[in-house]
């Protein structure tokens, strides 16, 4: 059975999961920057039975900071405090023999390192431990890294974001970076699939006031973020659930 039914081919429209859900947690106050790259330059860093997910003649990296709320169990409360963190991650897109467009994340820096260690024992997603801070004045996002486990230790990353006019039209490329429903991870040997659901993003315009970075290096990718992004979004966030995973087939 397909982890999601079809959505009318509508790439925006939240599929519903069929799988039994394990986990859910909300977004919350997400910036987007994406890069453009060269399909070939990231398909070595893709799991196994996974290919870049292209639009536009180009694959895309994604550097993306946000807060986590209340992650937890299905059916239980989000779990206190650990539940609850700042996390920054780089991201690839992906599509697998199955036809399933997802994500592939090179890093997920969190305040938690209790979040990291289990994260990447379960789920095979290569979390990290950093110190963290978001701070808003004026309209303005501001939001600082420093990783602390595992290395390369002190890789910071600050950015700075003013959020525009919401977006009431997206266009393909604002669908074709946010609304994936699913991401490819590898553990123990395997690549699997897992599948997500959440409503449809609420998108804004933005503008990127500054960007010092260098997680996006750390995930194999150097000079990219020194250029400026190709897009840039913000979201208020949403509501998400994520379902059993499965292995993908060659």
């Amino acid at each position: 059975m397909a982890e999601h039914p079809p959505n009318d081919g509508d790439p925006a429209a939240p599929p519903e999961l069929t799988r039994p859900q394990i986990m859910r947690q909300r977004w919350r106050e997400l910036a987007f920057l994406h890069w453009r790259v060269d399909p070939e330059r990231v398909a070595p860093l893709l799991p196994a039975g996974t290919r870049p997910d292209v639009h536009d003649g180009s694959s895309w990296v994604g550097l993306i900071p946000f807060r986590m709320v209340g992650a937890g169990p299905v059916r239980l409360p989000g779990v206190p405090w650990l539940g609850t963190f700042l996390e920054t991650n780089v991201r690839l897109y992906s599509v697998d023999a199955q036809g399933r467009h997802g994500v592939v994340f090179r890093s997920l820096e969190s305040q938690r390192l209790a979040v990291a260690v289990g994260a990447r024992a379960a789920f095979g997603t290569p979390y990290t431990w950093a110190r963290m801070r978001r701070t808003t004045h004026d309209g303005v996002h501001t939001y600082t890294s420093t990783r602390r486990w595992p290395g390369p230790r002190g890789a910071r990353c600050r950015i700075v974001v003013r959020p525009g006019p919401h977006r009431v039209a997206h266009t393909a490329l604002d669908d074709f970076l946010t609304a994936r429903w699913g991401l490819h991870s590898r553990l123990l040997g395997r690549t699997l699939w897992i599948p997500n659901t959440h409503e449809r993003w609420p998108l804004h315009s933005a503008e990127v006031l500054h960007v010092d970075d260098a997680l996006v290096a750390a995930a194999g990718l150097p000079g990219l973020a020194d250029r400026p992004p190709d897009s840039v979004l913000w979201s208020p966030g949403v509501h998400a659930a994520f379902g059993l995973p499965t292995s993908v087939r060659p």
